[in-house]
């Protein structure tokens, strides 16, 4: 299936699109339904209180169907990732021409994140931009000014991010670089290879989680600000009933969890572009990247 074609995320996706297309649509009927439900938790709240029921039962059946689609996909992505990894592997190791064991050892897990941001990072973008856009939406209907605020964090992570985006390449590089290396290590066994062979791995992978430490600190720090400045709106809101109020926050913070996909996703892609270069040659590291 992947025989002459650049092992890629666009490759894998045309291959296997119709397969990957009716998870995806499964996603999106999961992600409307799961951004209903602050909604109704609302109007159930304001309907129990004046004694109707009809919100709450609306509210169940969401949240039933919701189950039964949920547990529906996760039975078919097990069949359908699982057949694209069998695939990418077998197209690898075609491809090897002569690789060292420990490179394409190295490079056929690394091929596996493909098919693991298929199957898990881009459905949550996905899922992550349906809920956005309906939480936006849904706070401009109660005030322009909480959509604005909502508007204005999401450029506030993209600025964000990138700044960081040429640093996580190198030192994503230079942690693959690193680790292609690590079966001709073991094969040798010699205690001092080894040894130093980890300590550049533990620096690469230190540098790589300080990095986005101070990412998602600074994001956080945004997304947490416009959380605070939509309560304070919400609450001078005319005739603000309880319901209101707890919608406009719930809305609030979902839309900072499906926002942060997006940092997650860029993260994910910069460290993709650089094991996508990497697995479509067939030349051999030398020497680590420091």
């Amino acid at each position: 299936m992947l025989t002459d074609r650049p092992l890629t995320i666009a490759t894998l996706f045309r291959v296997f699109r119709a397969r990957i297309a009716l998870t995806w649509g499964i996603i999106l009927v999961e992600t409307g339904l799961l951004a209903l439900i602050p909604l109704f938790i609302g109007f159930a709240i304001d309907g129990l209180l004046v004694g109707g029921t009809t919100s709450f039962w609306q509210l169940t059946g969401i949240m039933a169907l919701l189950i039964g689609l949920s547990v529906i996909r996760r039975v078919y992505d097990t069949r359908v990732y699982g057949a694209v990894r069998v695939e990418l592997g077998k197209a690898q190791v075609k491809r090897a021409n002569g690789m060292e064991v420990s490179t394409l050892n190295a490079r056929i897990a690394m091929g596996r994140e493909l098919v693991d941001f298929l199957e898990v990072i881009l459905p949550q973008a996905l899922a992550g931009g349906v809920q956005l856009l309906v939480s936006v939406a849904i706070l401009f209907a109660f005030s322009p000014s909480l959509a604005l605020a909502a508007a204005g964090a999401t450029f506030g992570m993209i600025f964000i991010y990138a700044a960081f985006h040429n640093r996580f390449y190198r030192l994503n590089a230079a942690l693959n670089q690193q680790t292609e290396m690590q079966v001709s290590l073991l094969d040798r066994r010699a205690l001092r290879p080894m040894l130093s062979h980890f300590l550049r791995l533990r620096r690469h992978e230190v540098r790589l989680s300080d990095s986005e430490a101070f990412l998602y600190g600074a994001i956080f720090t945004v997304l947490l600000g416009m959380i605070l400045f939509n309560l304070r709106i919400a609450t001078g809101l005319p005739e603000a009933t309880a319901g209101t109020i707890f919608s406009v926050v719930s809305y609030s913070w979902e839309f900072v969890e499906s926002a942060l996909a997006l940092p997650v996703t860029l993260q994910s892609w910069t460290r993709l572009s650089e094991i996508m270069s990497r697995i479509n040659t067939v030349k051999s590291p030398t020497q680590p990247l420091e």
